[in-house]
């Protein structure tokens, strides 16, 4: 899965769109502030970075010179679209630039379109898995795997947050709407015991989605 990290000072625009991007099979992190942004800049972490120019305590451009200090591709998303914050935001390396209002389907192919220019990988390892983002294709020692869509988006999200626990509320939050229905508690664990069911060797003992007591579960690197 790549890996996204927004920074943008805007909560509606910053919830709407990590929700838009996430169903797209992105993993996305979200910040307000260029501080907030720095700090999570750390080698491998992320993929990309969308960027707005107007950051609650600090400019995009900052974020950006950051980003491009460590190789990562950048796409600047903001309503400043005149000539001068264009030129600018492209001679210090930005990748693309996209003003708003902007149309959601023409973002992702623009990020998919940089990803691809930067040489980003589209297929991820989990143990015999291997996971094709391009495809929204899971295979299983070379056999395709049928993932249901909401099994498939529980499988991005633990592989976008490897070897961090995840809570069951932080999986609901990340999950909610991605079949188009309402999930609770209750139906998370159905779908975490289906997809164990298909992903692990031994379902009872399973060694890639680990329950970890109390709190909730943890892929590891």
């Amino acid at each position: 899965m790549y890996r996204l990290l927004l920074a943008e000072d805007d909560p509606a625009i910053s919830r709407s769109l990590a929700e838009f991007l996430r169903g797209e099979g992105f993993g996305v992190e979200t910040v307000s502030g260029q501080r907030e942004a720095e700090a999570l800049l750390t080698p491998g972490r992320f993929d990309l970075l969308l960027v707005d120019l107007s950051l609650s305590d600090g400019s995009g451009f900052g974020v950006c010179a950051a980003a491009k200090a460590l190789g990562l591709p950048v796409i600047f998303v903001t309503a400043s679209g005149d000539e001068g914050s264009v030129v600018a935001g492209l001679d210090m390396g930005a990748d693309d630039y996209v003003a708003k209002p902007f149309r959601p389907r023409e973002l992702v192919s623009r990020i998919r379109s940089v990803l691809r220019r930067c040489g980003s990988q589209s297929v991820l390892s989990l143990g015999p898995l291997r996971v094709d983002t391009d495809k929204a294709l899971v295979t299983k020692n070379g056999v395709e795997l049928p993932l249901s869509a909401l099994e498939y988006r529980i499988l991005l999200v633990f592989l976008s947050n490897r070897g961090r626990v995840l809570t069951r509320a932080r999986l609901l939050e990340e999950i909610w709407d991605a079949a188009g229905d309402y999930v609770n508690d209750n139906t998370l664990t159905v779908y975490i015991k289906r997809l164990r069911d298909k992903l692990e060797e031994d379902p009872q003992q399973p060694a890639l989605i680990k329950t970890v007591r109390g709190i909730g579960y943890r892929v590891d690197e």
